[in-house]
Parts: structure tokens; sequence; C-alpha cells
């Protein structure tokens, strides 16, 4: 793909509508007299024009409604969904509310937290750049440890820091509660209104205390760094300390993640598909969360389940049906 454009001044912006996937892009200049310079512009993940980020008010989608419902009443335990499409606001929701173990999802709000308090992305290498890395691709725990502890001195005074930060940008049911056990492996408040999403709570796992959140916190949260990555949003306003430079390295990193079922399981199904997500489990709950991008729009959707039992398998066949639900009715 080449693109040519006529330039005046020392600094020009691009919009190019990119293919879903890692690129190398090369840039060159030709002056007033033929004189040429070229430079490789690497680690870009191309998106389509569709996914530029804007703000919508979020309105119920019925059909969507319906659909969220039947897969909800599948699943043999509690599940609790939000999906939207982010460019009409259009979406569902099922027990949006109700709180979950937030497990290793809460790894993003560790990172969004860390660069608020950091001037610009980190530099490649860098050991910021390696827990970022760490927690948001392997979904490391030593790496978020070490990030709660880069933040606030301890796992714990890092965690009061995240929470914090995710109250001033909305997220009403978010709790970090300290750092991760180690030697875990990677796995293989709105109220409703006649025509806003019905977020509520239909069914509360009972699981204790720790790290909690809801799929609507989720949601929200992967909406706010898309947002941000065009300088909108709650975490676009100065005082969030999180530039769109910024939010673009996080949904790179998004775009990478390790995990390849859930949310992503959509992509096995659909050609030119991307996922960025992040997921978590323990033993007794698997979510996930992400934006689901096509060349016809982009949907943020959370999925998340509790079973005492286990949730297994059928967590991510819910994860991945709920994408796909989203993916129809982008095509409408």
């Amino acid at each position: 793909m080449v693109e040519t454009l006529r330039l005046r001044g020392r600094s020009f912006r691009a919009d190019l509508d990119l293919p879903p996937r890692e690129l190398t892009l090369r840039v060159e200049t030709i002056d007033a007299r033929g004189r040429r310079a070229a430079r490789p512009v690497r680690n870009v993940f191309g998106l389509p024009r569709a996914a530029r980020p804007r703000n919508r008010a979020p309105r119920l989608d019925e059909r969507l409604q319906r659909d969220v419902r039947r897969l909800a009443g599948r699943f043999p335990g509690t599940a609790g969904i939000y999906v939207e499409n982010l460019a009409t606001g259009k979406g569902a929701a099922w027990n949006a509310r109700a709180t979950f173990p937030g497990a290793s999802t809460l790894k993003l709000a560790i990172a969004v937290t860390l660069l608020g308090r950091v001037d610009g992305p980190p530099a490649a290498g860098t050991t910021l750049d390696g827990i970022m890395r760490g927690m948001l691709i392997a979904s490391d725990n030593d790496a978020a440890n070490r990030g709660l502890v880069y933040l606030g001195g301890s796992t714990s005074g890092g965690g009061g820091l995240v929470n914090t930060a995710m109250r001033a940008i909305g997220l009403e049911r978010t709790e970090m509660y300290g750092g991760y056990l180690l030697g875990t492996s990677l796995e293989p408040t709105r109220e409703p209104t006649a025509r806003g999403i019905p977020v509520s709570v239909l069914s509360q796992p009972s699981w204790g205390v720790g790290k909690a959140t809801t799929a609507v916190d989720l949601a929200e949260l992967h909406r706010a760094v898309w947002l941000a990555s065009a300088g909108l949003g709650p975490l676009g306003r100065p005082s969030s300390g999180v530039d769109p430079a910024e939010a673009r390295y996080v949904m790179y990193l998004l775009a990478h993640s390790q995990t390849r079922s859930k949310l992503a399981r959509v992509t096995h199904r659909r050609r030119g598909v991307v996922v960025l997500h992040k997921a978590g489990w323990i033993d007794a709950a698997r979510h996930d969360a992400g934006l689901v991008i096509s060349r016809h729009g982009i949907v943020v959707a959370a999925v998340m389940t509790y079973r005492a039992s286990g949730p297994g398998r059928r967590a991510d066949i819910l994860a991945g049906d709920v994408a796909e639900a989203a993916l129809r009715r982008l095509r409408g």
C-alpha cells in the first residue's frame, strides 16, 4: 500500500486505513528539489478507520440484548456480560454490575495507573517497559507486583493508588486489594434507564474478599484507554496523566496478549478480526474483556464467569459467542 500526501511545514499527520496486523511502515519524503529521505516506523499495529475513537452515549440494542440473555442462560454458573458497539453506543448487558473476583483483568488497571505517573510511553528495554509487557502480554504476576511496588513502594501502597485512579475515571466497584500470588501460570455505576443499556445485579456470586470488579467496569476501562488514544474520555483529561501516545502503547500491548481463547476465539471464525484484550482467571472464575475490531467497526466486550466447581471450557465458549454475536450486529 502506498499513500502520497502533499505536505507543508515541518510536521505532518497522516490518516491511513491500515490492515489489522503488526506492520513496519516506510515514510519517504521528497522536497521541492527532488531530494529524498526515508525512515522505517516499526512496532505499528494497524487498525481500520472504523476503529477511530469517538464519544457515544450508550443505548439499548434489543436484538443484541436477547442474544446476550440467551447466551448467559446457557452458562452453568453465574455470568456477567457487557457489550457495546463503540461507534453507535448500541449495546446490551446481563448482570453487568455484579461483583466478581477480578484476577488478572486488573493488571490493565495497574498499567493505566503507572502510565499516569510517567512522561510518555516507556522506552523499549527499560524496566517499566518490561513490567508493562510482563503484565499485559504474558499476564505475569511477578511483573504486576513489581508494577505495584514501582507505584507505591509496596503492593498495598500501589494498590491504593490504583483504586484512586480507577475511582477518578468512574469505576465504582473495582478494588485492587494488594498484590498477586506468585507461582500461578498463564492460562491455556450507571443505573438502568429507558434508553440506556440495563446494567444491574441479577445474581451475585458469593466468593469472599479480594480483587474485585464488574463486567461494566472492565468495559469502561477498555473504552477509556481506546478514547484516550485520541485524547478523549476520562483518561483524556490532563489530570489523568495519560497522553494519547501512552494509551496507544497500552493498546499495542493488548493486541499481543498471549491469551488466544475467550474473546479471541472469534478470530478463528472471522478473517480480518483482531482482539485487544486482557483475560484473568482463578480456580472458580474465568474472565475476559477487551476491544473486538473488524472493518465494520469496534466493540467493547466484557464477559465474567464464576462457578464454585470451576467454570471450565464453557466460560471460554461463552466469551467467544458473545464476541460473535456482537460482530453479527456490527454487520447489521
